[in-house]
């Protein structure tokens, strides 16, 4: 992946969304309409929110405030790193703070696929190396697209078989967003 090189071809992209801290999920909602009024995002499409236990270094933590989470399937011109320059700027925005590894956090947008790319350098690797594992991707991705693939893994819905869901629907009417489109 080149930062330099824009990519001038649309590329259908997903992010996973999630945060635990403040109103998540309107956070969650506002980040979405940030990225979906880019200049470079030709669509964009968000999954119903889901809510999970907080899953730490540890393991799952049922102490800890209990995390939101959603995707969505987006068509860009950004190039990767162009990409996720947009995203952390948007976490940044957010309150995001990066001090913990899996800690609390009022936003986190993870880049989980690119395409059909699958690389990896210092700041970016896709398809996300993790998400095959993460219920809390896997859930709203298939509530998103039910036929989804995850490069290199396979069907999301048979990966969140395999996985087991452990999320549940969030009343969105709840939230100070449920009104307004992402």
């Amino acid at each position: 992946m080149n930062a330099a090189v824009d990519a001038v071809i649309p590329v259908e992209v997903v992010l996973a969304f999630g945060a635990n801290l403040g109103d998540r999920g309107a956070t969650i909602r506002a980040a979405q309409r940030e990225i979906a009024a880019s200049a470079e995002i030709m669509s964009f499409d968000a999954s119903p929110l889901r809510e999970t236990i907080a899953m730490t270094l540890a393991g799952p933590d049922p102490d800890a405030p209990r995390y939101i989470n959603g995707v969505a399937r987006l068509t860009t011109t950004l190039a990767p790193l162009d990409l996720l320059d947009l995203v952390q700027g948007i976490e940044t925005a957010h309150g995001r703070v990066r001090d913990v590894r899996w800690g609390d956090r009022t936003l986190d947008i993870d880049v989980i696929t690119y395409g059909e790319q699958v690389s990896a350098d210092e700041r970016l690797e896709v398809p996300h190396p993790r998400a095959h594992l993460r219920d809390f991707v896997l859930s709203p991705w298939v509530l998103l697209d039910a036929s989804a693939v995850l490069p290199g893994r396979g069907s999301v819905a048979t990966l969140l078989a395999q996985t087991g869901d452990t999320t549940s629907p969030l009343d969105e009417s709840l939230t100070d967003s449920h009104n307004e489109e992402a």
